[in-house]
């Protein structure tokens, strides 16, 4: 760990997190396929195909973030029940309505963001700069995807939403 020149002690908080955001990811993409398999109704041509371009960047980030706790020298968590007890997101039914869909993955993207947030401040901690700029990445992208989400949600209403 020498040639990373970061504390091992603190870096652990910081992996410990990654493996956390590690298991989100897993079964937030998990959802995502479930839901491009399952779209149906009026707005199936648009949600189906943004549901793919989502998941295809979830399936990057995924491989991102256990890469990135290699690199901090830990093993990244890979058994899909170890994602069940370890994430805060949870599973969907396929029978789910469209607009329902939406909804739950704007949900899911608030969690997201806030262990995105928490994984941001304990590696500024341990002075981690590889692993802020990485997840400071992640944040931007994901806030701007709910936005649109937010606003499709939106549309045909004559209200805002607020933040």
């Amino acid at each position: 760990m020498n040639y990373l020149n970061l504390d091992k002690k603190k870096i652990t908080k910081t992996a410990k997190e990654l493996n956390t955001l590690l298991a989100d990811y897993h079964m937030y993409y998990q959802k995502l396929r479930n839901f491009h398999w399952n779209i149906t109704g009026k707005h199936f041509f648009d949600l189906h195909v943004k549901f793919e371009e989502m998941y295809d960047d979830a399936k990057l980030k995924v491989d991102e973030i256990a890469e990135r706790i290699l690199t901090l020298r830990f093993q990244p968590v890979s058994n899909f029940s170890d994602y069940l007890k370890e994430s805060s997101i949870s599973e969907s039914k396929s029978e789910t309505k469209d607009t329902e869909m939406v909804k739950i993955l704007l949900e899911d993207h608030g969690k997201l963001l806030k262990q995105m947030r928490t994984v941001v401040d304990v590696a500024d901690e341990a002075k981690d700069e590889g692993t802020i700029d990485m997840i400071g990445g992640y944040i931007g992208d994901l806030e701007k995807t709910s936005w649109m989400l937010d606003a499709w949600s939106m549309s045909g209403k004559d209200s805002h939403p607020e933040a």
